[in-house]
């Protein structure tokens, strides 16, 4: 079985593609290494692993590799509101016209699976959870592109997509701008924050559980096909303060307290039921707990706030 990751060097696929190439999966990798980081590096002696650097808007590479695979994971992604507002081109070509193009490319027997965001609830209704069937009111480039070309690849068929809750956890290529990466970070090394807007709640999940979830689609992927699935910690639909409460029970001399003036550009604020992704057996492993542990000594190795997606 092959399966072609595009992005498969960034922070999702650093963790994934070993674990694809553990199950025995054959992984062909494209990416441009735009961050200048050097993930996948403990992988190049796996047989069952190729890497090309290249561009995934690029037709007739995207082309040579599409056609010798069963599986297709789209990760390349200009990720993250921010960065999809400074550069609206990127972001059209690659979250989306890229996408398109390799749906367009694809054999009909070709599987996909493509992770879009729960971030596409935009703002929900307080206490009541998101689920698959909630309507999606994405309040960002980032989050309309993910919900547009979401509604292209189920209507195509033989296709999963998979809403992420906001993503934590130490990678290969690491992330800093992700909420609890970036909270537990400064809990760390400035010891003290401010919450602007800090009742605003979403969900999380570990950047290993993703792996993982990606692996179990593919394993099941006649019965779940053709669905969206939301993917994230059920106990871990939590505010900015809770979250930072959280993280003070592990780093005791963190400070925090929330701006009385003041409010956050990202205006999500939703909490996310996953109970239909668990209903085909999946259940995450990493808990909030065990993720903040991991960074606070991952913090220790990495000092620097150059990994963020800026």
């Amino acid at each position: 079985m092959k399966v072609l990751v595009t992005g498969g060097a960034g922070y999702l696929g650093s963790i994934l593609v070993p674990e694809l190439l553990k199950k025995g999966f054959e992984v062909i990798v494209i990416d441009n290494f735009m961050y200048n980081q050097i993930p996948l590096l403990d992988c190049c002696c796996d047989d069952k692993l190729s890497i090309m650097r290249g561009d995934v808007r690029d037709r007739k590479l995207i082309s040579e590799y599409l056609k010798v695979v069963d599986f297709i994971i789209p990760l390349a992604c200009l990720t993250g509101a921010p960065l999809c507002a400074r550069d609206q081109v990127g972001a059209q070509t690659i979250n989306f016209d890229a996408v398109k193009m390799l749906l367009d490319l694809k054999s009909k027997t070709q599987k996909i699976i493509f992770p879009t965001t729960n971030s596409g609830y935009g703002i929900g209704q307080e206490g009541v959870h998101c689920t698959e069937e909630t309507p999606l009111n994405p309040i960002s480039l980032y989050g309309k592109l993910k919900v547009d070309i979401e509604k292209i690849i189920l209507n195509a068929g033989n296709g999963i997509t998979l809403r992420l809750a906001t993503v934590f956890g130490i990678s290969p290529r690491m992330r800093f701008d992700l909420l609890v990466n970036d909270f537990t970070y400064r809990a760390v090394t400035d010891k003290a924050l401010v919450l602007f807007e800090a009742h605003f709640k979403r969900n999380f999940v570990h950047v290993r559980d993703i792996a993982r979830v990606f692996i179990h689609c593919i394993e099941n992927f006649d019965k779940m096909k053709d669905e969206p699935y939301n993917i994230g910690l059920s106990e871990a639909n939590l505010s900015k303060w809770e979250l930072c409460e959280e993280i003070k029970k592990q780093v005791p001399d963190f400070y925090f307290v929330e701006a009385e003036i003041g409010e956050d550009p990202d205006k999500r604020n939703y909490i996310v039921s996953n109970a239909k992704i668990e209903a085909t057996g999946f259940k995450t492993l990493f808990s909030l707990q065990a993720g903040i542990r991991e960074l606070t000594k991952g913090y220790q190795v990495v000092r620097r706030n150059q990994y963020a997606n800026i």
